[in-house]
């Protein structure tokens, strides 16, 4: 079983963050819409490079500091909360089941191809557990790629816990899709502001209440600060008094605000260029897209309900990881 293990963990260990992107590029058109975008933003969240770059620092504290990294970035820290917000989330224990034994299998694999594996796997739980496969593609290459990330002993040691409520886990994807869609009207909140149009912002999915309202071309950030509540207990990156979403400079210079639109992307402005170039900066993509599923929420504004998603962490390590890489390329140049 061991043996099994490492020649599984070594497979996994091939493929870059490119090489995965493209693999989720594969499984897009079976994964259900319910998860299409979550997928993606959850890729985004937890990038390879920075966990390599930080497995190979000589100083790993100098290089935290460095990269401004603050909150939880370190997937094994997180191993079954960090997809909370796919809906796939709720069929996890499953998921992590199959995939645990799917890494410690002697048997050889009906492709070598990780698009492939992931869709049999998701395809075994479907039929096991009777669901839908569209709904399980998400979540189980998720769970794929958070192994590689963690290792098998970590990966099988976590309890398998779902990270949502009995009533959110009743819910059927088309119910999920119109709840994101829908939008609450403006009532008397509208008229007091003369009528300029209200938009709810819903910043996590699974809890009721987690929304605020925006008004019409406000940035997400403006917007979240009108939520009073407190954060900061929760996630001392959040400024008391300033909303869900953290957020330090509102000009695209921290970085801080990054958000993944999981609902509601056509109500949101195009990516200016000052956002367009800052994302790549920060590392959090790289994309060609003027409407992509990363943001930086004080760039972004709304003309309607929108869906986000607030990564527990945040940094700026782009420019290093392209400069660290071009390294690399060079050092491999120069001893061919």
């Amino acid at each position: 079983m061991e043996n099994s293990g490492s020649l599984f963990a070594a497979f996994l260990n091939s493929h870059d963050d490119e090489k995965w992107q493209a693999v989720i590029d594969t499984l897009l058109p079976v994964i259900h819409e319910v998860d299409r975008r979550a997928t993606q933003i959850w890729l985004s969240f937890y990038p390879l490079a920075l966990l390599r770059a930080l497995q190979e620092a000589d100083d790993v504290l100098a290089l935290i500091q460095k990269l401004r990294l603050k909150g939880s970035y370190l997937l094994v820290e997180q191993i079954d909360a960090s997809h909370h917000f796919l809906y796939g989330h709720r069929y996890w224990a499953a998921v992590k089941e199959a995939v645990t034994a799917f890494a410690l299998s002697a048997a050889a694999p009906k492709s070598l191809e990780l698009a492939a594996q992931i869709q049999d796997v998701a395809d075994a739980v479907a039929k096991k557990i009777q669901v839908d496969a569209t709904l399980l593609t998400g979540i189980t290459a998720v769970a794929f790629m958070t192994l590689q990330q963690v290792g098998i002993e970590e990966f099988q040691a976590a309890s398998g816990e779902i990270h949502i409520s009995k009533k959110v886990a009743s819910k059927t994807p088309e119910q999920v899709l119109r709840q994101r869609a829908h939008d609450p009207g403006q009532g008397f909140f509208g008229f007091l502001h003369a009528n300029l149009k209200h938009y709810k912002i819903t910043f996590n999915e699974n809890v009721e209440d987690a929304c605020f309202p925006l008004i019409s071309t406000q940035h997400l950030t403006t917007g979240a600060a009108t939520d009073k509540r407190d954060y900061h207990t929760q996630d001392p990156r959040c400024i008391v008094g300033e909303g869900p979403i953290p957020v330090e400079c509102r000009s695209a210079a921290c970085g801080t605000c990054w958000v993944g639109i999981l609902g509601g992307n056509a109500n949101v402005s195009r990516v200016a260029d000052l956002e367009y170039h800052r994302i790549k900066e920060f590392g959090y993509l790289d994309s060609e897209e003027r409407k992509p599923v990363i943001r930086l929420a004080c760039m972004t504004q709304a003309e309607g309900p929108v869906s986000i998603v607030i990564p527990p962490w945040n940094g700026v390590f782009g420019k290093y990881l392209r400069l660290h890489k071009e390294q690399q390329a060079r050092s491999a140049y120069g001893k061919d």
